[in-house]
């Protein structure tokens, strides 16, 4: 069995000790690494090299926001799930435009948790359900929803709830190459170059 490795940025020690616990007792998981602040995991996640990252928010110092930020322009292959308790639709938006492809409140139970890592390590983006109501019913901006047709609308709302496009083929009852062409359209469509961008641009939209 392949193992996801981990790294995890958290302040408060209780959470970031039930996170490692959760992590390495769970069959396929390995946690590399923990940091207290921002600071400490800019310093050294990079040579840690761990697949999924999970990272709060309100951190001592830099934020976890910021830190993403400044990752992402060191290694853009890097994946990121917020862990927080932070829902507003500010904090939420500005965490996927920095790069974070996942984003969890801290009241997740632990198997959705793990759920959460697993699908973001197989090319999901999964959320909470609160935080993907937010990121859905920001894609009903007009000038948004004017340029992309139904399909394409039902479409990238589908991949901001996290599935797969395997998933989305099966869900729609069309073919994953379909799939991919819709998505390629959408991309053209926004003048963007993946999904993080696409969520960016459409919060962008809403003023």
């Amino acid at each position: 069995m392949e193992t996801i490795c981990v790294s995890i940025v958290e302040d408060m020690a209780e959470i970031r000790e039930g996170l490692r616990f959760l992590v390495n007792q769970t069959p396929g998981f390995h946690c590399l690494s923990v940091y207290g602040n921002a600071e400490d995991a800019f310093a050294h996640l990079l040579q840690d090299a761990p697949d999924i990252v999970i990272m709060d928010i309100g951190l001592p110092g830099q934020s976890g926001i910021e830190c993403i930020r400044k990752l992402k322009l060191q290694d853009a292959s890097l994946q990121f799930i917020i862990f927080t308790v932070f829902e507003d639709s500010d904090q939420v938006f500005e965490a996927l435009a920095a790069g974070a492809s996942g984003y969890l409140l801290k009241d997740a139970a632990p198997d959705k948790i793990i759920a959460s890592l697993r699908e973001l390590y197989e090319g999901g983006s999964p959320m909470s359900l609160s935080i993907a109501r937010k990121v859905v019913n920001s894609f009903r901006a007009p000038e948004v929803a004017g340029k992309l047709s139904a399909r394409e609308m039902e479409i990238l709302n589908l991949l901001v709830k996290g599935f797969l496009y395997k998933e989305v083929a099966e869900k729609l009852f069309i073919s994953i190459g379909t799939v991919r062409q819709h998505i390629h359209n959408i991309y053209e469509k926004l003048h963007v170059q993946n999904r993080t961008e696409a969520i960016n641009k459409v919060f962008k939209s809403r003023g």
